[in-house]
C-alpha cells in the first residue's frame, strides 16, 4: 500500500474515531467515547508512519541526487549534474511537505 493511500486511510480512521467519541460522549457511553479516541489516535499514528517513509524517501533522494551533482561536476558532464541536481531539489521537496 502507497504512503498516500496509507495517509487517507489513516485521516478516515481518525475521523471516524472523532465522530465515535462525539457520540459516545454525547450520549455518556464511556466506552464508546474511549473506542472512539482509540481509533483516533490509530488514524493518527497511521498518518505520522506513512509521512515518516516519505520523509526518508525523500532524503534518499536528496542524497543520490547530491551524489550524482558532484560526480557530473567532478566529470564534467552538465547533464548529469542538471539531473543529480532536479533529484535533490526534488527529495528536499519531498521531505518538507511532509513534515
Amino acid at each position: 500500500m502507497s504512503n498516500e493511500s496509507n495517509r487517507a486511510e489513516g485521516a478516515a480512521e481518525e475521523l471516524g474515531g472523532k465522530i465515535k467519541k462525539g457520540i459516545g460522549a454525547l450520549i455518556g457511553n464511556e466506552q464508546m467515547e474511549a473506542e472512539g479516541k482509540a481509533k483516533e489516535l490509530k488514524g493518527e499514528a497511521k498518518q505520522e508512519a506513512a509521512k515518516a517513509a516519505e520523509r526518508a524517501q525523500g532524503k534518499t533522494e536528496e542524497v543520490v541526487g547530491a551524489i550524482k551533482n558532484r560526480v557530473g561536476a567532478l566529470i564534467d558532464n552538465e547533464q548529469m549534474q542538471a539531473e543529480g541536481k532536479a533529484k535533490e531539489l526534488k527529495g528536499e521537496a519531498r521531505q518538507k511537505a511532509n513534515e
